[in-house]
């Protein structure tokens, strides 16, 4: 066989990652505030876009200046103006803003109000400032004293005197420096005179969350009947005296991308798209591209500058209608939840909705990814739809979440001196026509924090 050279052409399809294309799957998987601060960014760096200014209230604002006519009423009942407003039509609910605080008092915040209340010497009041900056978040001191002595150069019992003085703050319990502190300090503030409580604190803690019981009632001489009072009364006492009090460099706020609202029978989908300034195309430079000779350099710039900025609302557009196919899709398969709540929560998977809105998985894994819909039932995450599924006898399937749900008010229901093992459990669901296994029961058991049943025995 003779092998020689030619020339052939022939056509192929192939998928290039362009750089529009890599910019349409950034921003779809972009929330709702990330894509306002994208859109920032392209605004700084395209001058071909700008912000659309086409505001339904100036356009009524200058229809009412062409007409010469005001409807004041409606115009003070729209800016909330009670002296006017209430001289027309009743306002039920009158709110003043003084009222409301813009933030609530930090820890420290709140410690350092009631150390400058306390009668104290200037030392003792440095002191008790440092000591306050150096706690947690939860209220605990984690330097020792020899580290404080050495940093401000003060007696040993000085710094003693003022951690004890704050240790009398509330909330109760701050200032501890370990968590047996920390719960002797609510004991004695609350004045419960219990030897064996104490005892328990100093000593059996480990014990006690491993729920061994026997041990430390051999060690105390008690019953394990007084083994589980003294244990009531510790879960009354706080851990994390600190946890209550607001920390600004927590506050998370969560920015619904999409709204579901319930109007008659039917459930709306609406794209809150409110946080994105709208985009358009600078009627300047439209112009001047127009005007331009194509050979020149201003002309490449803003042509290639104007196909960015198409692409950018194109990919903008695309997200959003991409999104509300989605949410819409899962507001469709999901309904009953909304309608009677977790119980009804049905197996949904990413391949079902790509399969119903016509897409690839890894679309709708993007356009869900870190995004949250506001619905009636409350704000939960779209990756919260998407749950595995147990079998049922009728050939149906059960979300993992009613499952969960169910276990709970099992256990609710149960006798704490008897209390169900993971066996009894499954026979339950069994019961009720719900095929699981005992490990699958202990598996979501410790995914909702729930102890065994010989950790829940009360004796």
């Amino acid at each position: 066989m003779r092998m020689t050279y030619g020339l052939s052409l022939e056509q192929t399809q192939k998928l290039i990652m362009t750089p529009e294309l890599r910019q349409a799957i950034t921003i779809l998987q972009l929330s709702s505030l990330e894509l306002s601060e994208y859109i920032e960014r392209e605004l700084l760096n395209n001058p071909i876009l700008e912000l659309k200014e086409t505001d339904e209230e100036f356009e009524s604002l200058n229809k009412t200046q062409e007409n010469n006519e005001i409807d004041w009423e409606d115009y003070f009942q729209e800016h909330y103006d009670p002296g006017f407003a209430k001289s027309f039509r009743e306002i039920k609910e009158d709110y003043s803003y003084e009222n409301f605080v813009t933030k609530g008092p930090t820890l420290q915040e709140h410690l350092l109000f009631q150390l400058h209340l306390t009668n104290i010497s200037e030392k003792y009041r440095e002191i008790g400032e440092f000591i306050i900056g150096c706690l947690d978040r939860n209220g605990y001191l984690k330097y020792s004293t020899e580290d404080i002595v050495k940093h401000l150069n003060v007696k040993p019992t000085e710094v003693e005197e003022v951690i004890g003085l704050i240790q009398t703050f509330d909330p109760a319990g701050v200032g501890a420096r370990n968590l047996q502190e920390c719960l002797l300090i609510q004991i004695n503030q609350r004045g419960i005179k219990n030897h064996n409580l104490e005892l328990l604190v100093k000593h059996y803690l480990n014990e006690l969350a491993q729920a061994r019981y026997t041990k430390i009632a051999e060690a105390l001489n008690i019953s394990l009947k007084e083994v589980q009072e003294l244990r009531d009364i510790l879960h009354t006492l706080e851990p994390k005296p600190g946890r209550n009090f607001h920390d600004i460099n927590e506050t998370q706020y969560i920015t619904p991308d999409a709204i579901v609202e319930k109007v008659g029978d039917e459930y709306i989908v609406v794209i809150n798209d409110a946080t994105a300034p709208r985009l358009c195309i600078n009627n300047f430079y439209k112009s001047l591209l127009s005007t331009e000779s194509k050979e020149s350099s201003t002309s490449k710039f803003l042509a290639n500058r104007f196909e960015s900025a198409l692409w950018l609302i194109k990919s903008i557009e695309q997200r959003r209608m991409t999104l509300y196919k989605v949410v819409k899709s899962i507001v469709d398969i999901q309904r009953d939840f909304l309608d009677y709540g977790v119980r009804y929560l049905k197996p949904l998977t990413l391949k079902d909705i790509a399969d119903l809105i016509g897409v690839h998985e890894s679309t709708v894994s993007r356009a869900t990814n870190g995004k949250y819909v506001q619905t009636p039932r409350g704000v939960f995450e779209l990756k919260y739809f998407f749950t595995s599924g147990i079998d049922s006898v009728n050939g149906s399937a059960t979300s993992s979440e009613s499952i969960k749900k169910m276990l709970v008010d099992f256990i609710k229901q149960e006798d704490s001196h008897k209390p169900y093992s993971d066996q009894k459990l499954a026979e339950m669901f069994k019961a009720r026509g719900i095929m699981i296994s005992r490990r699958t029961i202990a598996k979501y058991r410790d995914e909702l924090n729930i102890p065994p049943s010989t950790k829940r025995k009360r004796f």
